[in-house]
């Protein structure tokens, strides 16, 4: 299989038969070696080499990153805002079927990382994380995922060097390592994803 027909294997199942609200901004697949070493996982020592890894930038427009279990990377952002006529929790609803939608189409996801913010620009923006952190939790655990957040600083350090790192420098860093992210929202999700890889999710 190439790697064009396993993108589109992800994006079939994203392409918003089902789901109308749903925009998909951008989707595109990386041909990578495969990774030396030991299994990459915060929570078992098995299940994110021989499964897909998911990394999430989580937000209404959420950057997202995966490897495949085959080494395969693909990444991408979903914008999951409500419609004109609809309450907040459509976002959510949208979310949770989308990470089914996912999983099926990775045929399989074996653990979850993704950004732990800990300070917002305002409330509105905390409760929309909340949100959507307490349904990705929520599905984790429904479906026997481990799952972790990484807080900001550590995966700006990891990618620039710098946990205080700006927008600009994690995007040229994500780059240099041989990705095109379009937006902030899709470095974020591979920056997460080179951490979980470089560090065997941390644990060394």
């Amino acid at each position: 299989m190439t790697i064009n027909s396993k993108l589109n294997d992800i994006k079939a199942v994203t392409d918003v038969t089902d789901l109308p609200v749903i925009t998909v901004t951008r989707a595109h697949a990386h041909a990578c070696e495969e990774d030396k070493g030991e299994p990459v996982t915060s929570v078992t020592t098995a299940e994110i080499r021989h499964s897909g890894l998911l990394a999430l930038d989580l937000g209404t427009t959420a950057g997202w990153a995966m490897r495949l279990a085959d080494g395969v990377i693909v990444s991408g952002t979903m914008t999951f805002r409500p419609g004109r006529y609809e309450g907040g929790g459509m976002r959510y609803l949208r979310f949770r079927s989308w990470l089914d939608h996912l999983e099926a189409g990775a045929k399989g996801i074996g653990s979850v990382c993704f950004e732990e913010v800990r300070r917002h620009a305002g409330t509105d923006a905390a409760h929309i994380y909340g949100g959507f952190l307490a349904h990705l939790t929520a599905w984790c655990e429904l479906n026997h995922i481990p799952y972790q957040g990484v807080p900001v600083g550590t995966i700006k350090r990891h990618v620039t060097g710098k946990g205080n790192a700006n927008k600009g420098a994690v995007i040229a860093a994500v780059r240099a390592r041989g990705f095109n992210p379009e937006d902030d929202n899709e470095a974020d999700a591979l920056a997460i994803l080179l951490w979980a890889i470089d560090t065997d999710g941390g644990v060394r």
